[in-house]
């Protein structure tokens, strides 16, 4: 009987030391295809507002508040690198206003088209792992998604579009009937089609339109062309898209809770903020075919579908730890080999792309990329002699890509406001949780 006693007793202690591990973490789970050695600090789990608490920043916060408030922003959070050195994350205002929740430091957020920068990662993995380069063809009897995949192409200059014309934006796509990847329910009445169109239709329908340029020709940015890299990315290492990003580029980078969004609030990831559209009232027809109005953010763009071209969510600190390994610097290290990360910076022609970066300045080293959609606007500055930063939001604005690019002055001008930054802390590698927790 007092066996029996013990054993019962250990049980009870078991489970309840199972719950109290579960507690710390609620949401995480292990990604299936990398075995528990292979992770290690997990930057998300342990990083909260507490942490970068301090009388320096408090005029930046101050000019950071305000600068949401005018603009009406719900939510933000903001990283701060300096010399690889993550000296600063925190989050702002909501992730939820209805439910009254703040932002804390490891929130996730949708990135937009921030995501290209990630699905160029990918592809130059790819090109360092000797599986592709970016001379290779993408259509036509040579291409890496062939005939098999795409039988008709309307215009024969289809043919000669290489990756290297896809990560910047110099395939010659044309956008007379707009963009395919927000007009959901059009192409669907223009197809004749009734549910959600899948990643091939979508570059089918784009194919089946004339180039408004020679590949290689003048660049104009497209988000069809980063759907079709996901799928180069799929075709060539024989995995889905995000399993490759996730193992390839972000495991090995330090960042373990990107994620593809998906539509529906109720879907949400584990730590998402709650998106909030410039006008709340206003609903669009639903990307599925159903007739359903939806509101942008949420079932009216089929943000899913995305891809690689802007459905990525994540952390402003795991986003930077991204951007630092990949930056050629030794502090962190660096996933991409030189070679690639200098090609993914080169611009051959003004008014050119980098790989995923919207703009690139070889003089100073300064690398922008922008992303905003409903819902969401996000912008990484990063300066190799200074201070980097990601800053994410869960509202957009009216002004759409305008307001975007006005963050990098605001951000710029709030962080001035900051006298000396704790060049003694790092985030990226340990989070001073003794000495947050006595604040």
């Amino acid at each position: 009987m007092k066996r029996y006693k013990l054993f019962v007793v250990l049980g009870m202690l078991v489970v309840g030391l199972t719950l109290v591990v579960r507690s710390c973490h609620p949401h995480r789970t292990l990604p299936p295809d990398v075995a528990p050695a292979a992770i290690g600090y997990r930057l998300n789990d342990s990083i909260r507002n507490a942490c970068s608490e301090s009388p320096a920043t408090a005029r930046m916060e101050r000019s950071v508040r305000n600068w949401m408030a005018r603009h009406n922003i719900r939510g933000a959070t903001l990283a701060v690198m300096r010399n690889e050195r993550l000296v600063y994350c925190k989050g702002f205002g909501w992730a939820d206003a209805e439910a009254q929740r703040p932002v804390e430091a490891g929130d996730i957020f949708r990135i937009a088209s921030a995501s290209k920068l990630i699905t160029a990662i990918g592809i130059m993995k790819l090109c360092d792992e000797g599986r592709l380069t970016t001379d290779a063809l993408v259509f036509g009897p040579e291409g890496i998604l062939g005939p098999r995949l795409f039988p008709e192409i309307k215009d024969k200059r289809t043919e000669k579009i290489t990756v290297r014309h896809l990560l910047n934006h110099t395939a010659g796509f044309s956008r007379r009937l707009g963009d395919p990847m927000f007009r959901s329910a059009d192409v669907l009445r223009w197809t004749g089609r009734t549910r959600t169109l899948t990643a091939d239709e979508v570059i089918a329908f784009q194919l089946g339109q004339r180039l408004r340029d020679n590949p290689g020709g003048a660049a104009q940015y497209s988000n069809v062309g980063y759907l079709i890299l996901s799928r180069v990315i799929e075709e060539v290492s024989g995995m889905s898209y995000e399993s490759y990003i996730r193992k390839h580029v972000l495991y090995p980078a330090g960042c373990y809770d990107m994620y593809i969004a998906r539509n529906s609030y109720d879907e949400r990831h584990p730590r998402e903020v709650k998106y909030y559209g410039h006008d709340p009232g206003e609903v669009i027809a639903s990307y599925d075919g159903s007739g359903a109005m939806r509101p942008r953010e949420y079932g009216g763009n089929n943000i899913t579908g995305l891809q690689g071209a802007g459905a990525w969510v994540c952390s402003s600190a795991e986003l930077m730890r991204l951007v630092a390994s990949i930056d050629g610097r030794s502090r962190v290290p660096d996933i991409l080999s030189a070679r690639s990360i200098a090609e993914m910076k080169q611009i051959r022609r003004k008014g050119d792309f980098g790989y995923g970066w919207a703009r690139c300045q070889a003089a100073s080293g300064h690398l922008v990329r922008t992303g905003t959609m409903s819902g969401t606007c996000a912008y990484i500055d990063y300066r190799p002699g200074g201070l980097s930063f990601v800053l994410i939001t869960n509202t957009s604005s009216y002004r759409g890509a305008s307001f975007t690019n006005s963050i990098g002055r605001t951000i710029r001008d709030a962080l001035a406001r900051v006298e000396r930054w704790p060049d003694e802390r790092d985030l990226f590698t340990t989070v001073p949780h003794e000495e947050a927790d006595r604040r």
